[in-house]
């Protein structure tokens, strides 16, 4: 019987199916929007970052960044890297939501993906497109179920994608989707987007991807805000500020030039 090495020296891996790898990304950022009130906050959207392709497959398609991983770099630099190359924003934490590899995904062929949540956060949000995305911008996102339907929209002024969705499964706190219509949106990335969705509202009810939306310091209005936006939830302000309690503490420095009486700046308790 021959040993690891004479088992490794004369093992090929080209005699072997191979897939390629990708990975995509699901950008997510609060875009905030001024009220007539001067009194009140901004209005939050959860916003989405996608790329109009530049290329075949899917020409002229809106979709999400992305792209082949590269040898000698893991899954996670391949995403991070992507979304530098693509639309020159740095995004502030990543976190996997699966593998993404029915037959079929990609008319290229056996293409696996590899589809990742990463966070915007507000003092970093500045994209435009490269490499090989003809443009990059952000749409604001709504996911509702209708019935036994998930319905996916994503606006940006007179661009409207509407995609239509229902549960495949729930495990482990997961839910995974099918498509029933695309919307226009290339490959699966409908499924990923909706898979994204429920990974950042469950993340958020712990309150800890939260604080990536935000930068070092921040109001408890704020930091509510978001958690209400990537929830699509109203949260009473003492439940709230009681939940948080302990994760957060007082600096000693309070907004400026917001036009009413100055509020406590906090930043996250390590």
């Amino acid at each position: 019987m021959q040993n690891e090495k004479d088992f490794l020296d004369n093992y090929r891996l080209e005699d072997y199916p191979r897939p390629s790898v990708t990975a995509d990304i699901v950008v997510f950022k609060i875009r905030s929007q001024k009220t007539e009130n001067f009194r009140k906050d901004p209005k939050g959207y959860l916003s989405l970052l996608l790329i109009k392709r530049g290329g075949h497959p899917y020409l002229g398609h809106w979709a999400l960044p992305g792209g082949f991983l590269s040898q000698g770099e893991s899954i996670e630099e391949c995403a991070l890297r992507e979304v530098r190359e693509e639309t020159s924003v740095e995004p502030a934490s990543l976190m996997s939501i699966g593998l993404f590899s029915e037959p079929g995904r990609d008319p290229r062929g056996w293409i696996i993906s590899n589809a990742f949540v990463s966070v915007i956060g507000t003092d970093k949000e500045n994209q435009q497109s490269g490499d090989d995305a003809a443009d990059a911008q952000w749409f604001d996102v709504s996911f509702d179920s209708d019935g036994d339907k998930y319905i996916l929209e994503l606006c940006r002024g007179d661009i409207k994608i509407r995609a239509v969705l229902e549960e495949k499964q729930s495990r482990f706190g997961t839910t995974s989707y099918r498509i029933t219509d695309s919307g226009e949106l290339a490959f699966d990335h409908a499924r990923i987007i909706a898979q994204a969705l429920s990974a950042l509202r469950n993340s958020a009810k712990d309150f800890d991807v939260i604080f990536d939306f935000l930068p070092e310091r921040f109001t408890l209005t704020e930091l509510q805000n978001v958690q209400e936006t990537v929830m699509n939830i109203s949260v009473l302000p003492a439940n709230f500020r009681r939940k948080v309690a302990n994760l957060v503490e007082e600096t000693d420095d309070y907004t400026e030039g917001a036009g009413h009486r100055p509020a406590k700046l906090f930043k996250r308790r390590k």
